[in-house]
């Protein structure tokens, strides 16, 4: 059996025309699939009973459940995702007064090991498929109407690298964002990275429509690397060629996502440094608040220390936005999506 949402529109119409089906069942399908988000082939409510059992009988659709939620005092959702073999992943809504954010996963942990991260803790388990990613949306999307709302915006910075799960990210992107899918704007999507610059290059080369945003954290190789060991396999010069290539190819501004740490990375010196090194291309700069871990060794920024560093940027005529902390009290907040039950065993 297969992933029925590995199939292309074509690959489908083939399908059906080879088992003496009419071509025209496989749009059906797929407007079952990426438009309406079905779990079971038994929702395709204007398919023959015999065609369900057929579809049933050579694909399969790894759907995923809502298996927890928690609400944060501030109106942040967090959700524990139950995937088809028992494994949790975590998302969350995050919501302001002109937007509803999806902050999703690409995979079921994270190999790429950033010391402050706790999902990096977990390690890493498997990627998600294109469907599994996809559903994240749906179901949020679908939380969102009942609260009387509507999903907005998407960003990838949930748990797992996105670029390490290249193709079955770009896959969702697709669904999400197509006319025949969710028919999301791009504009309205961030896909973040800790830095991946072979990939970063195939997606200029491509020249995708969705935001790019790199998870920066330090303008300093010594610095980056103690704290994202990503930096030893692509420094600083090597990722900002990359990005400069993207904007090249793409006309779109990257953010650059730096989270305050008290006493690493927060001085005026490493204000500099950041200010020296956005000089390459247009960027915007998202200071981030540490949100607590388990892990002591780091700390949240003093405000005046933030403060300081925000107004030095902005002397340099820089895009600068101080991102408060939503959803700490439910470890919904960014950096501590390391869900307590990682697997389910039935």
């Amino acid at each position: 059996m297969e992933d029925i949402r590995r199939y292309s529109l074509p690959q489908l119409r083939v399908f059906f025309e080879q088992h003496g089906e009419k071509s025209f069942r496989a749009k059906q399908v797929y407007e079952w699939l990426w438009q309406k988000g079905a779990r079971n082939f038994d929702e395709m409510t204007n398919l023959s009973k015999q065609t369900r059992a057929m579809l049933a009988e050579h694909f399969f659709i790894h759907s995923l459940e809502v298996y927890t939620t928690q609400k944060s005092s501030d109106g942040t959702m967090k959700f524990g995702f139950k995937l088809h073999d028992g494994f949790i992943v975590e998302g969350v809504m995050i919501p302001a007064p002109d937007r509803r954010t999806a902050c999703i996963s690409s995979q079921v942990g994270c190999n790429v090991g950033c010391s402050f991260c706790a999902t990096g803790k977990l390690g890493f388990k498997r990627n998600l498929s294109a469907g599994e990613i996809f559903d994240q949306v749906v179901e949020i999307s679908r939380w969102a109407e009942k609260e009387g709302s509507r999903l907005t915006n998407i960003v990838m910075m949930g748990q797992g690298e996105p670029l390490l799960n290249v193709d079955n990210v770009l896959l969702a992107i697709d669904r999400i964002t197509a006319a025949d899918g969710l028919a999301m704007s791009p504009r309205r999507l961030t896909l973040s990275t800790s830095g991946i610059v072979r990939n970063i290059k195939e997606l200029a080369d491509q020249q995708v429509r969705f935001n790019l945003a790199v998870s920066l954290h330090a303008a300093n190789d010594v610095k980056r690397s103690e704290i994202m060991r990503i930096n030893d396999t692509y420094p600083l010069a090597e990722l900002g060629e990359a990005l400069v290539y993207f904007h090249e190819k793409t006309g779109s501004r990257v953010t650059f996502e730096y989270l305050m740490l008290r006493g690493i990375n927060d001085t005026l010196e490493d204000a500099q440094e950041l200010a020296q090194y956005c000089k390459q291309l247009p960027v915007k700069i998202n200071l981030i608040e540490y949100n607590s871990t388990d892990d002591l060794r780091f700390a949240k920024s003093y405000s005046k220390t933030s403060a300081a560093f925000l107004a030095y940027l902005e002397s340099k005529n820089l895009i600068v936005n101080l991102r408060r902390s939503k959803g700490e009290d439910i470890d919904g907040a960014c950096g501590q999506l390391a869900n307590k039950l990682t697997m389910i065993k039935e």
